[in-house]
């Protein structure tokens, strides 16, 4: 019987060092999020950790899935931050996690091939496109406060990516962040001030949300990329686990706990959350596909979430390095856009698609936005995602 005992103690110490290893993963990109948004990287990892464990009630435990800070929001949600105010943005996130939910409705009466009909890759492609970037000007504008941290922080984190092995492989972000932090304490370029007068444990400065009805129709419409990478992830960790959590627990369910989530998010003042790539990676990587360890990892990272010092650490990384990280991370969320296109084989030859893409790019980058008053304007990459999908819908397939 003693025997039984220590054998289920060491399968749980197992399971608790599998989950903070899982948090590891995620950890870098998690904090990297709010920090470039501007708000307490805290409430980030608590509801990053809160918004698992929704996403794992609802879909009854059966998925092994971590939900955490979206890269594909940052652009527009520094733009909304911007335009309506940081509450206004939360609102508008808010309204992104109905949508989830609404979609998951549409899910379950009309299947997901209806969603992928209305979405398909030459607009999923560009939008993709045009988010990493809109952020291009914003990571070389962190970059150059410091050329030479943020060159260490880059390739150290190209470096992991092209020579990594294993689980090391999927960690630039944390590794690249790690390493240019390093360098900037070597050469006295850190502020070790707000560590300092940080508590030992505090709260997640939470923010309530405002809604704004042009702060939420410039958000909606992004949602439409992480909805299909959330399909996608989904049936890549159903191959991994060898289940088949397309049907059982569902997209609806899982699209649906995806959307609990990024409203819970927006409520306590969070970005919205989505399926993590990087940790589907490291589950196809080590094939740990129990979703008790992830539900460890997301516990871990809301005690994290009230740790001041912690908060008070990530304040402490210079804006270089983040600068350095982004460099990478946008140009590789480009190049997920044009791999969208290509794995789906879109032909570009046809002129349909030549003119979405081409008009999509162009709105997108641009900046073009369009305003119905003073209460409603739709700009950016809500705009060419909205004309992207008009344009599939209006333009004939036949060719001339």
């Amino acid at each position: 019987m003693k025997r039984d005992n220590n054998t289920e103690k060491l399968n749980l110490f197992k399971k608790i060092i599998l989950g903070i290893q899982m948090l590891c993963v995620a950890f870098g990109a998690i904090v990297l999020v709010p920090l470039l948004v501007g708000i307490d990287p805290s409430i980030a990892l608590f509801t990053a950790g809160c918004g698992t464990l929704i996403f794992h009630l609802i879909t009854k435990g059966k998925v092994p899935i971590f939900l955490g800070s979206s890269f594909v929001f940052i652009a527009p949600v520094i733009k909304a931050i911007e335009l309506y105010g940081y509450p206004g943005a939360l609102g508008g996130i808010m309204a992104v996690g109905l949508t989830y939910m609404i979609v998951s409705l549409i899910v379950r009466q009309k299947g997901i091939e209806f969603i992928q009909k209305i979405f398909p890759a030459v607009v999923i492609g560009p939008v993709i496109m045009t988010i990493g970037l809109a952020l291009a000007g914003v990571g070389i504008n962190m970059a150059s406060s410091n050329w030479f941290l943020a060159g260490v922080s880059l390739m150290t984190a190209i470096l992991v990516v092209i020579f990594g092995k294993k689980t090391i492989k999927l960690l630039p972000v944390i590794i690249g962040m790690s390493v240019g932090y390093l360098v900037a304490v070597i050469f006295k370029k850190i502020d070790f001030s707000p560590i300092i007068n940080a508590p030992w444990f505090s709260l997640p400065a939470f923010s309530a949300p405002v809604f704004n009805i042009s702060a939420i129709l410039f958000l909606v419409p992004v949602a439409i990329a992480p909805i299909i990478e959330h399909i996608g992830d989904i049936y890549a960790i159903s191959k991994v686990a060898k289940k088949d959590f397309v049907k059982d627990p569902g997209i609806k369910k899982t699209l649906l706990g995806d959307g609990f989530a990024t409203f819970f998010s927006g409520l306590f003042g969070g970005t919205p959350v989505t399926t993590y790539s990087e940790v589907t990676g490291a589950i196809t990587l080590t094939k740990i596909t129990d979703p008790f360890i992830l539900r460890i990892a997301a516990t871990t990272a809301i005690v994290l979430a009230f740790i001041g010092k912690m908060s008070g650490f990530l304040r402490t990384i210079p804006e270089a390095v983040l600068g350095g990280i982004m460099i990478l991370l946008f140009g590789m969320i480009t190049i997920v856009g044009i791999k969208t296109i290509i794995d789906s084989k879109v032909d570009l030859n046809k002129t349909k698609n030549m003119v979405i893409v081409s008009v999509m790019l162009i709105l997108g980058v641009g900046g073009a936005a369009i305003s119905f008053g003073q209460s409603f304007s739709l700009g950016s990459i809500a705009l060419s995602s909205v004309v992207g999908v008009l344009l599939n819908w209006i333009l004939p397939d036949k060719e001339n």
